[in-house]
């Protein structure tokens, strides 16, 4: 079964967008789909129209060049239904699954009514909230009300839509979305490579004593509410004076937070950006991981990636009670939630976690039984073949873009 992902960038890059797509990919081939992957102009320059990396073939679509944002999308539209088609059909094809944004969207209902064959699409996240809190666009603004309209109208269209967790998946009910054509496929974690280790080296190289380790791993966006917890940073480490906060990771908010943590002081470190492949190394130094993610839009309905790769490496896991959190972890059984944007309540959930070893270590080993049962990729990859199943045996209708 030939199955076309059509995606808004690849590896080389790195992302947590590049992890789901290659950890499906992975396991899709170990269950005997033939994924070909097709990208869109914003995966930028590319040196050939299709490369391999790691047995995988990416085919690839040249970039878009226009400085007009308007232009530049239409004309990558464009270009992408024209690729999608050329793909489709020299490699014969049978479904097309296309992952968020609509940008993608839209090309893949395009492209697949002129082959004839199906399209799956996978919203990862509502694009247009992270655009809302990026500073994009204000939340209700006109260009906020488009990009939500056409994303309707992509699920809408495609003969399924696929969402990572059930926030997600009731805003499309919510839109008129039929059930029968909504499928939740959660975010997962390879076990097996995010296991428990031990890092002696790096835990000396940066300087970690043997008190207790508060840690990040990720991207430093506003949404993810770092900045609340470097504000509480100063009374957590008066009350637990041998503790360490460690943040593994870069972007937007890098600066700010580097400043936040020039202020607290030495027992406060940023690493930068890691190599994936160091990256489990890094978890291991962390014995609490701390997720304090705001409350807004976009985090009441996505379920992050960080703390079930936490979860897998016996980590206790404390996060703000936003919903994308408390679809993940049950309080006081596989982790911690503590009441979002409340400094008070990230205080006194962090102290007494610091403060109880033994309760971290059960916390952290209940988390990883219990993604290994529920959120292990091989096991997550294996319901796309029976969804693609149906739709390739006419069980469920196309729909003319």
């Amino acid at each position: 079964m030939k199955v076309l992902h059509v995606v808004d960038h690849s590896l080389p890059h790195a992302s947590g967008y590049v992890y789901r797509t290659e950890s499906i990919l992975r396991f899709q081939r170990a269950g005997g789909i033939d994924p070909i992957v097709l990208t869109s102009p914003k995966q930028g320059a590319v040196g050939a129209d299709c490369e391999e990396i790691g047995g995988q073939r990416y085919f690839r679509t040249p970039a878009v060049r226009l400085r007009v944002r308007s232009l530049r999308e239409i004309e990558l539209m464009g270009r992408l239904v024209r690729r999608i088609v050329q793909v489709g059909r020299s490699e014969g094809v049978r479904l097309i699954h296309a992952h968020s944004p609509l940008l993608n969207g839209i090309p893949a209902l395009v492209a697949g009514w002129r082959l004839g064959v199906p399209v799956v699409y996978e919203a990862r996240a509502f694009w247009e909230d992270a655009a809302v809190d990026h500073g994009t666009y204000r939340e209700d603004s006109i260009p906020y009300r488009i990009s939500r309209a056409l994303e309707t109208v992509v699920f809408r269209r495609a003969a399924v839509s696929v969402t990572i967790c059930e926030g997600m998946r009731q805003d499309l009910l919510s839109r008129g979305i039929k059930s029968s054509r909504v499928v939740v496929i959660p975010n997962g974690v390879d076990a097996a490579w995010f296991a428990p280790r031990s890092s002696p080296l790096l835990k000396s190289q940066l300087g970690l004593g043997d008190g207790p380790v508060l840690g990040f791993v990720g991207s430093f966006y506003h949404y993810e509410g770092l900045r609340l917890l470097l504000e509480a940073a100063p009374e957590i480490l008066a009350r637990i004076p041998n503790a360490t906060i460690l943040l593994v990771g870069g972007g937007r908010e890098e600066s700010i937070l580097r400043a936040q943590a020039k202020a607290v002081g030495g027992r406060v470190i940023l690493t930068g950006r890691v190599p994936h492949e160091h990256v489990r190394d890094y978890y291991s130094l962390i014995d609490l991981f701390v997720c304090p993610r705001r409350r807004i839009r976009l985090t009441e309905l996505v379920t992050p990636l960080k703390p079930l790769e936490a979860m897998a490496m016996s980590l206790a896991v404390l996060a703000s009670d936003v919903g994308g959190h408390a679809e993940l972890i049950r309080h006081g059984d596989t982790g911690l939630l503590f009441k979002a944007e409340s400094i008070d309540s990230l205080i006194g959930e962090a102290v007494a976690a610091c403060m109880d070893g033994d309760r971290r270590r059960n916390l952290g080993a209940r988390a990883r039984d219990h993604v290994i049962r529920e959120r292990s990729w091989e096991r997550i990859a294996s319901t796309y073949r029976p969804l693609y199943e149906r739709l390739l045996a006419g069980s469920m209708p196309l729909s003319a873009p």
